[in-house]
């Protein structure tokens, strides 16, 4: 059991910081030497080879690609901890590129900003296109203040997707529970929603529900934390998380946006599915800068507290 861990089931503190660091100066690895990219064309190509038709058919083999993508991810990720293993440094260095890959920090970041510049320079198409990066929800019609309403909720809600779950998962589970936490993750945006795929995806859907139910927690008690450290209202975040993050379909996605918006005193919402917050300040283009100072400070307390338990476990 013990060697299992040595070979890649246990955090290392310096690969974390590693790729925290890497992440931090240059965000994305490039596309054709991305894992997660590798992830999104490979379920892709079983996807079109599963059936379209019948509910039963589509939900056993929506269940067995949730099942071979992220386990097939996980086992190639200890495979290449295996032959690594007799040189330390390659070692080394291929979990601090894989790990860097599962999470998405400055991405983020950027992906906000270019929003805000877009809606500060008037170029509203510009910003609906922007929004691409940060979610799927359809924005062509979408004015400024809904563009700036689901810039914020798609800032906080990937704070946990993006960021603290597969870092959390690093911790408990090592390189492997990364990857895996990823791949499901990047299923259940291929596949897992509803209309053509309400059944071949339900089965990624849901696992993706079962393991960010911690981590969408976690994300939105650092968010009140580091607003708090900001000087924002952390009561009015508390309270409005409490209240209404289980109005969004999603049980663990409303954590995160609920605290965010009671932390900012704006209601976030999408209409005819679910409304956050109270709007005691107008959604105005200055809030997405803001939202993003408190994830940056929440992403900063999770790295402190993921190195902190990967040296303890270590």
């Amino acid at each position: 059991m013990s060697g299992l861990f040595e070979l890649g089931f246990a955090a290392s503190p310096s690969v974390l910081a590693a790729a925290l660091a890497i992440d931090l100066a240059f965000g994305e690895l490039p596309a054709v030497a991305h894992p997660v990219v590798w992830m999104g064309h490979i379920a892709r190509r079983l996807e079109r080879a599963l059936p379209t038709e019948g509910a039963q058919r589509q939900l056993c083999a929506g269940a067995l690609l949730a099942l071979l993508v992220p386990l097939g991810f996980a086992g190639a990720s200890l495979a290449l901890l295996a032959l690594s293993r007799a040189w330390p440094l390659a070692h080394w260095l291929v979990q601090v590129l894989v790990l860097t890959a599962m999470f998405a920090a400055r991405a983020l970041g950027d992906a906000a900003r270019e929003v805000a510049h877009a809606l500060r320079a008037g170029a509203l198409e510009r910003a609906r296109f922007g929004l691409r990066s940060l979610c799927s929800r359809d924005a062509s019609r979408l004015t400024e203040p809904e563009l700036i309403g689901a810039t914020i909720e798609s800032v906080a809600e990937n704070a946990s997707d993006s960021f603290v779950a597969p870092i959390f998962y690093y911790v408990l589970l090592g390189l492997p529970g990364a990857v895996l936490y990823r791949a499901v993750n990047t299923l259940d945006a291929l596949v897992g929603y509803h209309g053509r795929y309400e059944y071949l995806g339900k089965a990624s859907a849901r696992l993706d529900d079962v393991l960010n139910f911690i981590p969408a927690r976690i994300t939105a008690g650092l968010l009140l934390l580091a607003g708090a450290l900001q000087g924002k209202d952390a009561r009015r975040g508390l309270l409005t998380w409490r209240r209404d993050a289980a109005t969004t379909a999603s049980p663990n996605a409303g954590r995160p946006m609920a605290a965010m918006a009671g932390l900012l005193g704006v209601r976030l919402e999408k209409a005819g599915h679910y409304g956050l917050g109270d709007a005691r300040v107008l959604l105005a283009e200055p809030l997405i800068a803001d939202a993003w100072r408190v994830v940056r400070l929440a992403f900063a307390l999770t790295a402190l507290l993921a190195l902190a338990a990967a040296a303890q476990r270590g």
